[in-house]
């Protein structure tokens, strides 16, 4: 699937083991994993999918859908498959740089260790990459 701008659901799945977490808001894509729909990409919009909240927490409602029997589902069953601008946001001033390649992209991190640089085959992996390390070294 191309990414258009978003990460990959193997990078997202990731990234939501490592903790990243997910405020549901207008424009932001999503898939259901592991229901035969891995490669279906939804958008939340006010008018067809949109995130009702309930006691129980949030849910993501799918209004006027006829195609298959969905009409929500808990937010933890949806997979957020973010947006590289969302990505950069949460790298926040570790960023420093991102830098088009030969094979792809480079995203630059500043830290205590230095400057670190993380690949991708386009900005959003890139981004994702640096966000999964870390998130996974406990920096995020």
């Amino acid at each position: 699937m191309p990414s258009r701008g978003r990460v990959s659901v193997g990078l997202a799945r990731a990234l939501r083991e490592a903790g990243l977490s997910w405020s549901p808001a207008p424009g932001d894509c999503f898939v259901m994993p592991d229901r035969g729909m891995d490669d279906e990409v939804f958008v939340l919009s006010d008018m067809t999918i949109e995130v009702q909240h309930f006691p129980s927490g949030p849910v993501i409602g799918f209004n006027g859908t006829t195609e298959w029997a969905l009409d929500s589902v808990e937010q933890s069953e949806a997979l957020w498959l973010p947006a590289e601008h969302q990505l950069r946001e949460r790298l926040g001033a570790a960023f420093v740089g991102l830098a088009r390649e030969v094979d792809g992209y480079r995203v630059s991190l500043v830290g205590a260790a230095g400057t670190t640089s993380y690949g991708g085959a386009d900005p959003a992996e890139a981004y994702g990459r640096a966000l999964l390390d870390r998130l996974s070294s406990g920096n995020a």
